[in-house]
């Protein structure tokens, strides 16, 4: 029998509690996806999306189930912050970038942890301002440019290590729709250029539509599994 791969990522039965337990963020959630595709998580405000993405991006942990990324069960990893620097990008929702560092500073410190020379760090940097058009913006610090430039920002730096998970939220809530294509397409390139998972919460249908896949959830629980043959172009 032929050796079938695992799955980039697993979630299996995965719950999240809030308020002593009085809220139920999500309910025996549970899919798997490969590397190289595209995932959107959809549903209406409230319904989990943001609460799941933190689980996958081991910002946070699950009451009950497991979320296993690139083989690696997230609850026994002993060193979250590396594993996300090595693993994991994330664009969330409200940028965080650093406010007293230039946007090419905000780049070059996320770089640091990826084992790339000064030199290799500088260029890298250069070349993602370059993809999301903010080459004009590298020496402004994030006060003094508008959000949509600020969130483009943030997708350069969590791009930056070309990890082989990047979670995005709500990516696109700030920019027009021009630009929104924009991100849409550095997306969907980087899942198949670097062999990535990507997984994108989004209200946005546009972005949905683009995506290899959609999961719909609605009151914490997984209701809906759509492969898309084709994505939109």
């Amino acid at each position: 029998m032929p050796h079938t791969a695992s799955p980039l990522l697993q979630v299996e039965a995965v719950e999240r509690h809030f308020d002593q337990g009085s809220v139920q963020a999500l309910r025996g959630v549970s899919f798997q996806a490969d590397a190289g595709c595209c995932l959107a998580l959809t549903g209406p405000s409230g319904c989990g999306k943001s609460t799941l993405l933190s689980l996958l991006g081991l910002l946070d942990r699950p009451d009950r189930g497991r979320v296993v990324v690139a083989g690696q069960d997230l609850a026994r990893v002993r060193r979250p912050f590396a594993f996300r620097a090595r693993e994991v990008g994330f664009v969330f929702q409200h940028h965080h970038l650093v406010p007293t560092m230039t946007l090419r500073e905000n780049l070059l410190a996320a770089l640091l942890v990826g084992g790339l020379s000064a030199r290799e760090q500088r260029r890298r940097a250069d070349e993602l301002l370059a993809a999301v058009d903010l080459s004009h913006r590298a020496g402004f610090v994030p006060a003094r440019v508008s959000g949509g430039e600020r969130q483009r920002a943030a997708l350069a730096r969590a791009l930056g290590n070309r990890p082989r998970l990047l979670l995005a939220d709500e990516p696109t809530g700030s920019l027009d729709s021009g630009n929104g294509r924009r991100v849409a397409e550095l997306l969907v390139q980087h899942a198949r250029s670097d062999g990535a998972l990507v997984v994108v919460a989004t209200h946005n249908p546009d972005l949905a539509a683009r995506m290899d896949r959609r999961l719909h959830l609605l009151d914490g629980q997984l209701v809906g599994d759509d492969v898309q043959v084709e994505a939109a172009p």
